[in-house]
């Protein structure tokens, strides 16, 4: 089903996401965020409420905020619509989402006022926004990138009020909906993801790629279909690097590698009558088999005997409904379905699925089955490639997905633009609890 709502993106903003890294740092607790109140409402009759054609004229200006920082008060246009933009500084820049940042959207025609967004943290992919709604009500959204955590919840406060309340009033009477964990990450809580990332990549340049390898119980290079080793140049494949990455998790407590004929056995209640005749013939489930096989051992191993069940190992919730697809028609705001049995998630709402994760369980890696309805005839679901997803925060604030797979680093651009969006993501979690020792 698609919502008959268009958003529009910040599209002048968008030529500042090349430095996001340099200028994203170490971010405050929202409600110590200093209150710029004060200076919207000096601003609000000559830039919130004047014609249009007179804001659009004004010339930018730089003002000092009373609890410490100088803002940017600039316009910018965009089509139809045009923004007052109140810029917080950060490291001598005025991106217009650095933390803090405020922006008003109004219509150029007429100048009614449309969204007010607010930067709750240095990330231009995470927001808050503000709708008109009534005469006393307006609407806030929870945007982290580009899925509605929040979608238009109703608050008993005219839009027109926004202008010149803190934004921490704002927030408190939206009460417990707010979420605001998700714009204060506790980057202490990545410092051992970061570490497994930075071995991992020490002990990459050592691999090779080779079609259906990987490495048994006893070390060897063997090819996964039938156990045989592997001659000419070894290597590992997508399934069979996933295999090394837990083994090294592993290896430091259980001394031993996983062996390779159990990761191949289903796991769970997958498939149908439908395909179970084309087990044998296709193994449409092998990579989710696999995944769910090896994050079982993990969580048994590392955790406990209960954290290799289906439940505590796969990830099967996500909290939003909806997300922004840019389409033809411009961006358009998509009902998401969320989990499903035997594929996992759509691909559109993979990254801040993986946003939330970091989040909500930091010191987790995630092992991805991508799956999609695939010929011959008949057509059915194929799981065809294992990755491994790392979602963290860097010692600077920034959000990032480390990827990994079929023995080499690649990028979660690469990752997620490679698929179409109707292809599928299926998650199984695995704790970072020990070293790492391949």
């Amino acid at each position: 089903m698609y919502s008959s709502r268009l958003v529009r993106p910040f599209i002048p903003f968008l030529i500042f996401l090349g430095i996001q890294a340099a200028l994203s740092a170490l971010d405050l607790p929202v409600n110590r965020i200093p209150d710029d109140s004060s200076l919207r409402i000096s601003l609000a009759d000559a830039w919130f409420t004047e014609a249009p054609s007179v804001v659009l004229n004004r010339r930018r200006q730089i003002r000092e905020l009373p609890g410490g920082g100088r803002v940017e008060v600039r316009t910018e246009a965009v089509g139809e619509e045009f923004m007052v933009i109140l810029a917080r500084e950060q490291n001598g820049a005025f991106t217009g989402w650095a933390q803090g940042s405020w922006v008003l959207t109004r219509r150029r025609d007429d100048g009614r006022s449309l969204r007010i967004r607010v930067f709750p943290q240095s990330d231009f992919n995470t927001y808050v926004q503000f709708r008109p709604f009534s005469a006393d009500k307006c609407v806030m959204d929870v945007v982290v990138y580009n899925s509605y955590i929040v979608d238009s919840l109703p608050l008993a406060l005219p839009f027109e009020r926004l202008y010149v309340l803190p934004l921490e009033e704002v927030l408190g009477l939206a009460k417990d909906k707010f979420p605001r964990r998700y714009f204060e990450p506790q980057l202490g809580a990545y410092r051992d993801i970061r570490t497994f990332i930075n071995e991992l990549r020490e002990h990459i340049p050592e691999l090779s790629f080779r079609d259906d390898g990987a490495l048994d119980d006893q070390g060897q290079y063997v090819f996964i279909n039938d156990l045989k080793a592997q001659d000419g140049e070894a290597g590992l494949n997508c399934s069979g690097f996933a295999k090394w990455v837990v083994d090294g998790l592993l290896r430091p407590l259980t001394g031993e590698r996983l062996s390779i004929a159990p990761l191949k056995a289903p796991f769970g209640k997958r498939g149908s009558s439908f395909t179970e005749p084309y087990e044998a013939l296709r193994d449409p489930f092998f990579g989710l088999d696999w995944t769910r096989n090896l994050a079982s051992a993990a969580g048994r191993a590392l955790l406990d005997p209960a954290f290799g069940e289906l439940p505590e190992i796969e990830v099967q919730d996500a909290p939003f409904s909806s997300v922004i697809r840019r389409e033809k028609q411009g961006s358009v705001v998509r009902t998401y379905p969320g989990y499903l049995p035997d594929a996992g998630f759509g691909i559109d709402g993979l990254q801040p699925l993986l946003y939330t994760l970091a989040i909500n369980e930091p010191g987790r890696i995630y092992l991805a089955s991508v799956s999609a309805e695939m010929d011959p005839a008949p057509r059915m679901r194929q799981h065809f490639h294992v990755a491994v997803l790392i979602p963290y925060f860097n010692e600077y604030g920034n959000f990032r997905v480390a990827v990994f797979e079929s023995a080499e680093e690649t990028s979660f651009n690469n990752f997620k633009t490679r698929y179409p969006s109707y292809y599928s993501v299926n998650l199984v979690r695995i704790p970072v609890e020990s070293a790492f020792d391949p």
